[in-house]
């Protein structure tokens, strides 16, 4: 049989197949050194670093030495060159995007700025020009996992207090010029002691030892009980916190409650006893607050007192509308803040189209938000008399026959759609108040959803965290590890002395820990706050910020448990909204933060 060209009925040698790629490459850069000579006849001349046909090579790029992508049959030049998006590409040859990535400074300003160079190559997206946009308007990029994002919510002037930070810390990192030596290797007593004092709610005064404060034993032991919490469950080989999203670090444990349902009745039996305790504790002002972490929400029930409160409140977040649909019908009374003080702050007469969209990008209207904050029947009732309206001109004209009234299904439909556009954002917060927490506690022991069905968490039990003990409770500890080292400045280098807490940290630790660092460092010293973000939302103000606090209102929270200074600072009004604290500095004994 008669061989034809390019055919070969055996198999090749090796060295044949080189020298024939080693030919089609030299063949392929001759053809593409006469093309790019003529390429000024061309329609596309005049666009270098364009390719004719997508996804083939560019005209005049080097060769490379690998196989080629082959030539697209079915573009033309119409859809090659004449698209929006290619025709930018003319004003620009090269993109380059030169990003500043600011990371905790631990001396002046609390950032280090790190130099990152990215560079587009051009066989890489050269069309997607909407991709790096946003970027290029920005001067500063931070990484959500390296660095706590700032936003424009700061201190203007510097004070003696910072606001109250209801949410859930994971790590706090203080930095300061002074050493924390006595942050370092406990001795078994000073440990014993500061669990001693946790136990006893009593606190040491230090204001006594302040030539000696570094080298007082006291010292140690006050730290050792701020770092003290009460948590159940607890399982010494699950990490319980947190909840939400941490599908992939239980992954792979050992959970023998899985498939065994004996033992899950017996963990949730144990729990709604431990749940009762803390509320009980919570209605007695023995506890100031708790908290209840599921695998999809997060609830802080706070005692009456509390950021200016009257009665015991609950926040809830995120939830979705069955969720509140099913609290609606256990008769629980609640509230949605955030919806409420958006429609306080465009007024009766303002419509959807004046009230400018939220920065964080919810993507619900602001009228549809306020159909979801009302009642169901007022909600049906306006679109009721919206409807009417529009019916009544339509008769006018004459053709109301020919339009359809919706009926009151399609009504409520519509009402529950805009309603379901909430879920799972910081706007779908719920506050629970007074009588109704009871309610919601008897809800939440008796809901079927509170844990998992399937997956690593299924059958557990949610996570109570609390700062003072309850019944079936676990003693832990923050983890604490103090690090030195030496930071570049203008004249050579200046040793940094560094300080991180990481496990659940609550509002009282922070202070508590605060409370030490301000005498131990001679107050100056920064903190980068690490947030658990669905709990941001958790500073939501439960009243308005403009009403006045009833006098002896926080009385009776003395035996809490709590430093009387860290009680006079939870007791003040929330005012961070659904912002955390992101960046603490004490300068000259005198706070400034970013939020």
């Amino acid at each position: 049989m008669s061989e034809h060209a390019g055919y070969s009925p055996s198999f090749k040698r090796p060295a044949d197949t080189l020298r024939l790629r080693r030919q089609r490459q030299r063949s392929r850069s001759e053809v593409l050194t006469s093309g790019g000579c003529s390429s000024g006849a061309s329609p596309g001349g005049a666009l270098s670093g364009i390719r004719p046909f997508s996804p083939g090579p560019l005209l005049g790029s080097a060769v490379r030495t690998g196989g080629q992508k082959r030539r697209n049959p079915f573009a033309s030049i119409e859809n090659t060159y004449n698209s929006p998006k290619k025709r930018a590409v003319e004003d620009c040859q090269e993109f380059t995007l030169s990003a500043t990535v600011q990371v905790i400074n631990t001396m002046h300003t609390g950032r280090v700025s790190v130099k990152v160079e990215l560079s587009l190559p051009e066989d890489d997206s050269l069309l997607e020009r909407e991709l790096f946009s946003k970027q290029t308007a920005r001067p500063h990029i931070y990484l959500d996992s390296e660095v706590p994002a700032v936003t424009a919510a700061a201190s203007d002037t510097p004070c003696t207090q910072f606001p109250p930070d209801w949410s859930l810390k994971t790590r706090l990192l203080f930095t300061s010029p002074r050493p924390f030596a006595w942050a370092e290797n406990l001795k078994a007593q000073e440990e014993a002691q500061g669990l001693v004092q946790h136990c006893r709610a009593t606190h040491a005064n230090l204001l006594s030892h302040n030539q000696e404060l570094q080298n007082s034993p006291d010292l140690r032991c006050a730290f050792q009980q701020s770092l003290v919490y009460w948590q159940h469950p607890s399982l010494p080989w699950l990490p319980l916190f947190p909840r939400i999203g941490a599908e992939r670090k239980l992954s792979g444990k050992s959970a023998p409650w899985a498939q065994d349902e004996a033992l899950q009745q017996s963990l949730m039996s144990e729990w709604c006893v431990s749940v009762t305790s803390l509320y009980s504790l919570l209605r007695a002002r023995l506890c100031p607050y708790f908290y209840l972490c599921s695998y999809q929400f997060t609830v802080l029930f706070r005692a009456a007192g509390l950021s200016g409160t009257r009665s015991i409140t609950a926040l809830l977040s995120p939830t979705t509308l069955g969720l509140r649909e099913a609290m609606r019908s256990e008769g629980i009374e609640f509230m949605l803040p955030l919806v409420e003080e958006k429609r306080k702050c465009r007024g009766p007469g303002s419509t959807g189209q004046e009230a400018e969209p939220e920065p964080d990008g919810s993507g619900a209207e602001p009228g549809e938000e306020e159909h979801s904050a009302g009642a169901p029947e007022d909600s049906g009732e306006d679109v009721d008399e919206d409807d009417d309206g529009v019916f009544s001109w339509l008769e006018e004209m004459g053709v109301q026959d020919k339009i359809k009234k919706p009926n009151s299904a399609f009504i409520k439909l519509r009402k529950e759609h805009s309603e379901a556009r909430l879920d799972h954002k910081p706007e779908s917060v719920v506050l629970v108040e007074g009588p109704s927490t009871f309610i919601l506690l008897n809800f939440l022991i008796n809901c079927k959803s509170l844990t998992a069905v399937a997956g690593p968490q299924a059958g557990l039990p949610p996570t109570l965290l609390a700062p003072v003990a309850f019944r079936g409770a676990t003693l832990r500890t923050l983890k604490a590890r103090s690090v030195n080292v030496k930071t570049q400045v203008r004249n050579g280098f200046q040793d940094l002395h560094s300080l991180e807490i990481t496990g659940p940290v609550m509002p009282h630790a922070l202070h508590a820990l605060t409370l030490l660092l301000r005498q131990t460092q001679q107050g100056s010293f920064s903190a980068g706050l690490y947030t658990h973000e669905p709990t941001a939302v958790l500073n939501t103000a439960p009243c308005p910020l403009g009403e006045p606090m009833q006098d002896g209102v926080a009385q009776g929270l003395e035996g809490c448990g709590l430093h009387p200074d860290t009680v006079q600072q939870l007791t003040g009004p929330a005012t961070l909204g659904k912002n955390a604290l992101r960046q603490l500095q004490m300068k000259d004994y005198r706070y400034m933060w970013k939020s």
